[in-house]
């Protein structure tokens, strides 16, 4: 090992012993003994301190290309990655900043790291950054849960169950299942992902101010390629040059919202209700590329590459693990469990347990399970609380989701509820992807829209955050309590009952003759 070797050069140019040398460093001989036979290595800190007594470059010290450093050494590097070429999803320490606050936000007792993880952070993409992040991953896979930590929030199935708190009970669905609710879930989805899909990634200081300009404030259509113009391209930062617009469209492009539920349907009918965490792992290599998939999901997809099955691929150097992309993808479970909400849930933790932990698991949980119970009743209160029956209520999902409901029933107002998810999460920073704040504006666009489809989704997309995520889960909802009756024309007829995806195989479909294999799916 190239840092074994280094530090033992510099030691004994500089006449110092082993024990003298620990001395300097404030650890046992033992250690130097260790880092000098390469049996373990040191930490940051001191390989920063290193570096500043002997006045040698980090890069000197840890990759031995100083000149003190014999020329056999030289060549000892081997081949190395371009890591330039890599996604900030790809590499690891690219997203050390969003690490350190998903690590703290679990509760970590990481803090005293805190300024290592901004610095490394700052450092350019290359093996000296990658180095460093290695060893912060250490640093994270290590840490202790403070003891003061409020929350339980477990990642396994049993775990999980153990900790929810009953609410209404529900009956499996008997008989005939209502076709029209199904294909009401599917063009909610679509109607709703359409929506946010033009705004997706903008942030609300441009939102607002834009869809006042146009006439669309408070939100109440889909945005038109016709509502833009010279001027509006200039004034605005964000790219509306380069989005989809409604009035422009042959059908539902392609999204990863949408792809998600097609992807499920492929699972079972590939490997049928009882598949596993591990026939997900393998739907997902073999029907989209890499660059189908982003954060979390892509994480988990180059994971499996490597060789990490579920439930290891969602934590190996994956700082997305309670972002928003378990969350998008657990209508299908609904779809084909009505009435049962506790296997809807049991299936999209199946599914979300490759990618994502915590939170992020329960608001795969959350959605299908709250969409099971849709299929039964459209009293809104009803359908969050089935949800929210199947998640642990030790959790910041179940805390943050309650405080929405408690709010709606004790009179906030509509603006104050918005206004409190902003003042706790940030949506200029990757609180705009977290599960959490996605999920309470999901809550809060069903209870406030009062069941009005068009109300809702623009409710849950003018918001901002992720505008497609909210919008599609909030349709998906109303869809699938209302049926297609509850979907008005003018939000369905630029669909053209068409879906594309990037699914190889699948490509384009007509929505109907995914609805009939959905039917075909559930077990009566």
């Amino acid at each position: 090992m190239i840092l074994s070797t280094v530090i033992h050069k510099i030691r004994t140019e500089a006449g110092l012993t082993q024990a003298q040398f620990s001395e300097i460093f404030g650890v046992s001989q033992q250690s130097v003994q260790k880092w000098e036979s390469g049996v373990s290595v040191p930490d940051l800190e001191k390989i920063v301190m290193i570096s500043k007594y002997f006045d040698i470059s980090l890069d000197s010290l840890i990759m031995g290309n100083d000149n003190r450093i014999v020329e056999e050494m030289r060549g000892s590097n081997g081949i190395k990655p371009q890591y330039q070429n890599l996604h900030d999803w790809e590499f690891y320490s690219s997203n050390l900043v969003i690490e350190y606050q998903q690590s703290v936000g679990e509760g970590l007792d990481i803090e005293i790291y805190k300024d290592i993880f901004l610095s490394v952070s700052r450092l350019p993409k290359g093996e000296i950054k990658k180095k460093f992040g290695d060893v912060l991953f250490e640093v994270v896979s290590s840490a202790k849960q403070k003891a003061d930590y409020a929350y339980m929030e477990p990642s396994g199935l049993e775990q999980i169950r153990s900790l929810r708190k009953p609410m209404s009970p529900f009956s499996k669905v008997k008989g005939s299942v209502n076709e029209d609710n199904i294909h009401g879930a599917w063009l909610g989805r679509i109607c709703g992902c359409m929506l946010g899909k033009t705004v997706e990634g903008i942030r609300t200081n441009e939102l607002i101010p834009f869809l006042k300009e146009t006439g669309n404030y408070p939100m109440h259509r889909y945005i038109y390629k016709s509502d833009l113009n010279e001027e509006i391209l200039g004034k605005y930062k964000y790219g509306f040059a380069r989005r989809y617009y409604a009035d422009e469209i042959d059908g539902m492009p392609v999204d990863d919202d949408t792809n998600y539920v097609v992807l499920a349907q492929t699972l079972i009918e590939r490997y049928g209700r009882d598949f596993t965490p591990f026939d997900v792992s393998k739907v997902w290599m073999k029907y989209q590329n890499k660059d189908a998939y982003c954060t979390a999901e892509r994480v988990a997809f180059c994971n499996f590459i490597k060789g990490y099955a579920p439930p290891e691929s969602a934590v190996y150097k994956n700082p997305y693990r309670e972002w928003i992309g378990a969350q998008i993808r657990g209508d299908y479970f609904g779809y084909i469990n009505p009435g049962n909400p506790e296997l809807a849930a049991e299936m999209a933790w199946r599914d979300a347990s490759i990618s994502h932990v915590k939170n992020g698991i329960y608001g795969e949980m959350l959605v299908a399970a709250m969409l099971a119970v849709a299929a039964t009743t459209e009293d809104l209160e009803t359908i969050i609380l089935g949800g929210l029956a199947e998640i642990p209520h030790t959790s910041r999902l179940y805390e943050a989701l309650m405080s929405v409901l408690e709010g709606y029933k004790t009179g906030v107002s509509q603006a104050s509820c918005f206004a409190r998810i902003h003042k706790a999460y940030d949506e200029y920073t990757g609180d705009w992807c977290q599960t959490i704040p996605n999920a309470m504006i999901v809550v809060a666009s069903l209870l406030y829209g009062e069941g009005d489809f068009g109300r809702s989704i623009c409710m849950a997309v003018e918001t901002g955050f992720d505008t497609d995520c909210n919008g599609a889960t909030v349709g998906s909802v109303l869809g699938m309590a209302k049926g297609t009756g509850g979907i008005p024309s003018v939000w369905s007829d630029p669909i053209h009952n068409t879906l594309h995806t990037s699914i190889f195989g699948v490509g384009t479909v007509k929505i109907t003759d995914l609805v009939k294999k959905t039917v075909e799916h559930i077990a009566v």
